[in-house]
């Protein structure tokens, strides 16, 4: 039974069995519920959230290991956190939206400095850790997009 909740909640709901790029479509999916469900806008939704997808994440992932190895690509509820935290208190228009999600993916599969050696923490830590830093990476370089560039559709500033 532990291993099978683990799986549910790791693959995010079972999104990281696609057969093709199972981060990216766990990414695209989370960018997708964040632009669609409201509650998802609203900060005492949206970090309580957050955190509690990331403390399952530290789990699940970790007892996914013990079956797939490290860091199995099944396992993809970091990209879920991470994605969210890549939104996190931005305009939600589809430009802001699609900026986060590619900038999101950047950052996590370049995995520039900081990035690279959170994935080096043990087990889930390491999973969860890397696409947490990963969303605040993309999140604070779309806020200084929308400073400098404020030409671009963006939608309202915050």
């Amino acid at each position: 039974m532990r291993q099978l909740f683990a799986k549910i909640a790791g693959s995010a709901f079972g999104l990281g069995y696609a057969p093709f790029a199972p981060g990216t479509v766990a990414s695209a999916a989370a960018a997708l519920a964040y632009f669609f469900i409201p509650a998802l806008h609203d900060p005492l939704v949206l970090l309580p959230l957050i955190v509690a997808t990331t403390a399952l994440g530290v789990w699940s992932s970790s007892v996914m290991e013990e079956e797939y190895g490290e860091d199995p690509s099944q396992a993809v509820i970091d990209e879920v956190a991470g994605q969210w935290l890549a939104l996190a208190f931005l305009p939600v228009t589809p430009f802001v939206v699609l900026l986060g999600f590619v900038l999101f993916r950047v950052f996590d599969i370049l995995k520039p400095g900081p990035v690279d050696s959170a994935q080096r923490l043990p087990s889930g830590w390491g999973i969860m850790s890397d696409d947490v830093l990963a969303g605040i990476f993309a999140n604070v370089t779309l806020r200084v997009l929308m400073f400098a560039l404020p030409m671009l559709p963006f939608g309202a500033a915050l």
